[in-house]
């Protein structure tokens, strides 16, 4: 899959999946400075006792769980769990894991004031560590979803990792991205724009602002305020360009939450990567139309399967890279 431009349009009857289960899952456990952090890694069936690779998989912001699945929406899609088991058909283990202060991770929580963006990079950093380290396991690929992407590709610029793939990862910085979103919305007065830009600025600068609007009051309440300076510092494009390991970026058609440009910039920053579109694929990795409320909808719907042709070009892409012998 070299430097690929196109949008998949392939017949799903095409591909056959079987309905069987087809892997294992064991808990697997690591200690860090305040408790416990905890993930599942998901072994194909019957290869328990073999050598396979394995991926690294990492969810996206804000309340996400290992499975893809956020507390704030009501219901489940357990998009990352069907990403792992589409792994696993193939004969590719997964690693997913709760972040700090949910699921099986509970124990390390920290109070909003005291966590940085930086802490999840450590905590996958850790988790790519305890992957690279057990004998069982060939080689380790990383799948970062939406934040996750980001993630992923901090952690690999400084591991020995064999692959790498942007699942609807953002392009820019989340400092751009909030100004966007504010400057998009017309009951949005020119003041209230240059009253977010100044407080982003200080951010920035790691400084931190006392005084903040009612207005803005959850976007940049105080205790939130660190997290937010150590994200900031970060834009993708730029940190994609230092990985120099095959890599993929592949985004849906249909997704509200991170557009067609994110995924273009991605790949003008890495002309070398892959660029996969896949037609009707919404953020949750679903078919989905484009109408907001519809496409709302599959976030909490666990019966939808992942696109078919997210499933074909990932396994095809860690099978290419983590399985086969050049």
């Amino acid at each position: 899959m070299k430097n690929l431009l196109i949008i998949y349009l392939l017949f799903a009857g095409s591909i056959a999946f079987s309905n069987a289960q087809s892997y294992q899952e064991e808990e697997v456990t690591l200690s860090v400075e305040n408790g416990n952090l905890g993930g599942i890694i998901m072994l194909p069936e019957g290869k328990k006792k073999q050598k396979v690779p394995v991926v690294m998989i990492i969810q996206g912001s804000g309340p996400t769980d290992k499975d893809g699945n956020s507390a704030g929406i009501p219901g489940k899609n357990n998009s990352l769990k069907m990403l792992a088991e589409a792994l696993a058909e193939e004969g590719i283990a997964s690693l997913r894991f709760d972040k700090r202060g949910m699921g099986l991770s509970q124990s390390a929580g920290k109070e909003e004031q005291n966590l940085s963006f930086d802490d999840f990079v450590a905590d996958a950093s850790q988790w790519f560590d305890y992957l690279a380290e057990q004998k069982r396991f060939t080689k380790v690929g990383i799948a970062g979803h939406s934040q996750g992407a980001l993630i992923g590709l901090l952690v690999a610029q400084g591991k020995s990792a064999s692959a790498y793939v942007s699942i609807a990862g953002a392009s820019i910085s989340i400092g751009e991205t909030i100004m966007g979103q504010l400057r998009a919305n017309p009951a949005n007065p020119p003041a209230i724009i240059e009253e977010a830009k100044n407080i982003m600025d200080e951010l920035q600068k790691g400084n931190k602002v006392s005084e903040i609007p009612p207005y803005f009051a959850s976007l940049f309440r105080p205790s939130i305020q660190p997290f937010m300076s150590s994200w900031l510092k970060y834009n993708p494009q730029d940190e994609f360009k230092k990985l120099n390991i095959p890599s993929m970026i592949v985004n849906g058609t249909t997704d509200i939450q991170v557009s067609m440009d994110d995924a273009n910039r991605l790949k003008a920053a890495k002309p070398d990567a892959d660029l996969i579109i896949i037609d009707g694929m919404n953020h949750v990795l679903k078919d989905a139309p484009a109408e907001r409320n519809a496409n709302i909808a599959t976030y909490s719907n666990p019966e939808l399967p992942l696109n078919p042709d997210f499933k074909l070009v990932i396994t095809s892409f860690f099978k290419e890279h983590l399985i086969t012998t050049k």
